[in-house]
């Protein structure tokens, strides 16, 4: 039995999803497929990305080849489709993976492909932080992204996140790793940064509304949690779930951005000289967003909270992995 059992029928619908096969791209995939779209998923390498046809029904979604700096491949992708998303982004820049190419001139690509095949349905997930001013290049190249599929698409729908959390993500499970191996973990400027983190299935879900048309054309959402946490907090709150004991050392950001010079040079950076600049910005949904009705409390979606996720995806980080699951212990483990 797949994955759309008991979903709703195929309805005929197109939607091409470049970059569906990462780890928020597949719960969009997921929350598509369940409502009857056929869903073509647009990747860089469509042999690595066949863990997305379970998510559907039978011939439901299929992966196609598609590069964001190949116009021509984006052009392809989206022949036939009734609505595009476009979900591509990177943490840290890597050979002809840069800032610039994925995040500013890749948008611009989707939103002038999706103009020119008559399409008016475009969702862009951007991010909280996206800044034209701002001294980090990521924070840069997001707002450049917006700009771009604003200016060429201009009832689109723009969705930014906080960090986002769940199976796969890259932030607690990157600390939950280091907790295993390490007796301290840093915190990148004192850890006072302010987060507001967000689970994926509650991104996912937003996305899909938007494609089924709920959401206010050319409107920028921001998407946060129901609890907004330091950045201490946040790993406070993943040793509690990995009951774990482990000193958090303060790293004035200083000392991190030097560090961040050689740790940018590994082939996964740990921590880069531009994360340390977006580590000077709290990340959380803004008053005016909240004013404006542009949350997903506004659309009536509940968020859900870390304790109730964290736990379904960290256990096999505690000491004896998911047999600790139902263990009694006084505290956490060291």
């Amino acid at each position: 039995m797949s994955a759309a059992s008991g979903s709703k029928a195929l309805n005929g619908k197109l939607v091409t999803v470049f970059g569906g096969s990462g780890f928020v791209g597949r719960h969009v995939v997921r929350a598509l497929a369940r409502r009857g779209y056929r869903v073509r998923v647009a990747v860089r390498r469509p042999d690595l990305a066949e863990h997305v046809q379970p998510l559907g029904a039978v011939g439901q979604i299929m992966p196609v080849q598609a590069n964001l700096r190949h116009r021509w491949s984006v052009d392809r992708a989206v022949v036939g489709a009734d609505a595009v998303v476009n979900l591509v982004g990177i943490l840290y820049e890597a050979g002809a993976q840069t800032f610039d190419a994925v995040q500013s001139f890749g948008p611009r690509a989707v939103a002038e492909a999706a103009r020119a095949a008559g399409i008016d349905r475009v969702v862009h997930l951007s991010a909280i932080g996206a800044d034209a001013d701002s001294p980090a290049a990521y924070a840069r190249s997001k707002a450049a992204g917006e700009q771009a599929v604003l200016e060429t698409t201009p009832q689109a729908v723009i969705l930014r996140p906080s960090i986002v959390f769940g199976p796969e993500d890259d932030f607690f499970n990157r600390f939950a790793s280091m907790a295993r191996m390490s007796p301290v973990l840093p915190l990148v400027g004192g850890g006072v940064t302010k987060f507001q983190p967000v689970f994926v299935g509650d991104v996912a879900e937003m996305v899909a509304r938007a494609v089924d048309g709920e959401l206010s054309p050319g409107t920028v959402y921001e998407l946060g949690g129901p609890e907004v946490l330091s950045f201490r907090e946040c790993l406070e709150t993943m040793l509690k779930v990995i009951r774990r004991n482990r000193v958090l050392v303060p790293l004035p950001f200083g000392l991190a951005r030097i560090q961040a010079r050689f740790l940018q040079m590994l082939p996964k950076p740990l921590l880069t000289v531009d994360q340390v600049e977006m580590l000077k910005v709290d990340n959380v949904v803004s008053e005016q967003a909240e004013a404006d009705g542009r949350t997903l409390k506004a659309l009536g979606i509940e968020p859900r909270t870390l304790a109730a996720i964290l736990p379904t995806y960290l256990e096999r980080y505690r000491e004896h992995g998911q047999y600790d699951a139902n263990r009694m212990t006084a505290g956490p483990e060291v």
